[in-house]
């Protein structure tokens, strides 16, 4: 992983043991909150280590060292007044401003490795929205979650109606976005917008054992578990399964495929390298 690259809103931490990289939202002093940048550079972070092999598995984070409240992120920055070549009063500047947040949020859906939403505290707005373009998602049982865009006159427009709609039933995702209130995480993941909820003592610790669980496994079959879910489920079900198709018979030339089954027959642990 490269270190030449040096950001102001994020930090990088390689964990070598787990095989893994945690990313960290560090602006503590705005609830990491999330300007244009903050999001740019997380997609340049996850660029840096999208060809490390070494790193097989992201964890997406609120820097630990909170100055207030502890937050993945509180959302969108409302004292960040956008950039300054864009005119506020121009709707077709402004639909250019939602595009150019957009695309970051596309790109840090579109990498190729799994990533882990490790939220511990607030995920409003935009931060709720970052939640939902990574894989998986760990919740401690203090954080809360909401879209609390309607209490300012604005809307969840990172892609928040589109991406919750998926998860949830309309009346659910309307009920949250036009009233903005706060939703805890056992309720997130009785709705099945969360994967995992687990008491605050235990989140760190939890987080670590399933970053490395994935930070050790097949790399390989989970690059094409992970496009076959994200793409072949945006198509109807007999293209959906030609993604099955090509990605199996991708994935039988794999290495780790070898050793999956050798050690399945052999009766031990497997040890994938992740090729």
């Amino acid at each position: 992983m490269s270190n030449e690259k040096k950001f102001e809103h994020v930090k990088i931490e390689k964990k070598e043991e787990g095989n893994y990289a945690v990313i960290s939202i560090n602006r503590p002093e705005k609830l990491n909150a999330l300007q244009n940048q903050t999001l740019r550079e997380i997609a340049e972070a996850l660029e840096t280590v999208e060809v490390d092999q070494s790193v097989r598995c992201v964890v997406l984070r609120g820097t630990k060292e909170y100055l207030k409240k502890p937050a993945f992120s509180a959302g969108a920055d409302l004292s960040d007044r956008g950039s300054a070549d864009l005119d506020p009063d121009n709707l077709r500047h402004q639909s250019h401003a939602m595009y150019r947040r957009h695309k970051y949020y596309n790109l840090i859906e579109a990498f190729p490795k799994p990533i882990i939403a490790a939220i511990d505290g607030y995920a409003l707005g935009g931060g709720f929205e970052l939640v939902l373009v990574c894989d998986i998602s760990i919740a401690s049982k203090r954080s809360l979650f909401g879209f609390p865009e309607i209490q300012r006159g604005i809307f969840p427009a990172n892609g928040g109606t589109q991406r919750l709609i998926r998860n949830l039933g309309k009346m659910r995702v309307k009920r949250m976005m036009f009233f903005g209130e706060h939703y805890t995480a056992e309720q997130m993941f009785e709705w099945g917008v969360i994967s995992f909820v687990v008491d605050n003592e235990k989140f760190e610790d939890f987080v670590h054992e399933r970053a490395s669980w994935l930070g050790n496994a097949a790399t390989n079959s989970l690059f094409l578990i992970k496009k076959s879910i994200d793409y072949g489920t945006q198509t109807p079900l007999n293209i959906g399964l030609q993604f099955e198709h090509m990605g199996y018979a991708i994935n039988s030339r794999s290495k780790d495929v070898a050793e999956g089954v050798s050690a399945f027959l052999e009766k031990r642990t497997p040890k994938f390298q992740g090729k």
